[in-house]
């Protein structure tokens, strides 16, 4: 009898440990998984009820129909987003929400159910936990963006970028614009016609060459006024400014 109960005795132990055994590597396995999302959500319901939690919602994402984005829509995303950054500098509390905006809209092109805010984050965590923070505390500043400062709302953008670029499947180690706060310096993005119509009116060729490397010269014309000629590169002269266009060809002559 006695050794009856011995053997009872050693088998719940071993039954023990196996259980404490396979809720520890299940445990490991959701802090690798969850990371500091498991450890905020043990903080908050406990251990247990954290595993619970975060297996459940392993169950509801493994249901749904995640597909990745095309190509092209990749490259529409990645020009909305640039646009948008674009304009941060004019509007950083605009852009900020526009950002938010956007990280939904990929969700929901992935497959997520995104109408719901809350069940969207407990969603996102099961593939894209390590952005998590980043992107609640781009919602908590965009919540109140009218009163943000700057640097605030751009931390807003880079956290939503980082999720942003997990959810379009951009290379996390490739070049991904970082929101400007200043203008751009002076001459930087001027449209190239603008350029050449301030090179046309003497701006920015101290040497007097057109855009095109043509000389101007300046002569004078019969009635004593100056004129500007410059020779086209079929060695014709266009005549222009502020003498009399009909006497240029006259004066050509003599």
């Amino acid at each position: 009898m006695a050794t009856i109960i011995v053997i009872v005795i050693v088998l719940v132990i071993l039954a023990a440990a196996a259980l404490a055994g396979a809720m520890l590597m299940r445990r490991r396995a959701l802090q690798q998984r969850f990371g500091a999302e498991y450890d905020q959500l043990a903080r908050d319901v406990g251990p247990r009820q954290a595993q619970a939690e975060l297996a459940e919602r392993q169950r509801r994402v493994a249901k749904l129909d995640l597909r990745p984005l095309s190509a092209e829509q990749r490259a529409g995303y990645t020009r909305e987003w640039t646009s948008l950054q674009e304009r941060f500098v004019d509007d950083p509390a605009q852009s900020a929400v526009a950002a938010g905006a956007l990280v939904s809209a990929a969700a929901a092109d992935r497959g997520y159910p995104a109408a719901d805010d809350d069940q969207l984050i407990g969603d996102l965590s099961v593939d894209h936990a390590n952005r998590l923070d980043g992107y609640r505390e781009a919602r908590r500043i965009t919540a109140q963006a009218g009163t943000a400062g700057t640097e605030e709302l751009r931390q807003a953008l880079l956290g939503y970028g980082a999720l942003f670029r997990d959810l379009i499947g951009v290379d996390p180690a490739a070049d991904w614009p970082v929101p400007a706060t200043e203008p751009p310096a002076s001459g930087a993005g001027v449209p190239a016609a603008a350029t050449a119509r301030d090179s046309r009116a003497g701006v920015g060729t101290p040497d007097g060459d057109t855009p095109d490397g043509d000389e101007t010269d300046v002569v004078t014309t019969p009635d004593g006024d100056e004129t500007d000629v410059a020779t086209t590169p079929d060695g014709d002269e266009n005549w222009g400014g502020s003498g009399d266009q009909a006497a240029a060809p006259a004066a050509r002559k003599e």
